[in-house]
């Protein structure tokens, strides 16, 4: 069993940066591939970014591209989040996952119970 815990959200105005912080404890963190999903209101759960087990490949979906960075610290047990030039659509419910597979694709076993993400416009 993996237990994952998420910190770092809050309220941000548009153009602002935030870093989520994601702990993980319960097995060995590095042999997790590790990843962030968001889930706005009344919207479908969607994925966000990914990394594998060493911290070499890391995947991002296309809303987020060039804005979010993926990067974990196996030494530390966590995965961070560094969200940057944030806008009103990325407001949501961010949720830290873990994974047997270190690449994608990916099944995602355990799942973190969120941090609020509100951007202000």
């Amino acid at each position: 069993q993996v237990q994952l815990v998420e910190s770092g959200g809050g309220l941000v105005q548009a153009g602002g940066s935030l870093r989520l912080s994601c702990a993980a404890s319960g097995r060995t963190f590095s042999n997790y591939g590790m990843g962030w999903f968001r889930q706005a209101p009344g919207k479908e759960r969607e994925f966000v970014a990914h990394i594998t087990r060493s911290g070499s490949s890391t995947y991002y979906a296309d809303s987020v591209k060039g804005r979010f960075t993926i990067s974990r610290d196996n030494a530390r047990n966590t995965v961070y989040l560094q969200m940057n030039s944030l806008n009103a659509d990325d407001t949501a419910v961010y949720h830290c996952v873990a994974s047997r597979n270190s690449g994608l694709p990916a099944q995602y076993d355990y799942w973190g119970q969120g941090t609020q993400v509100t951007v202000s416009s």
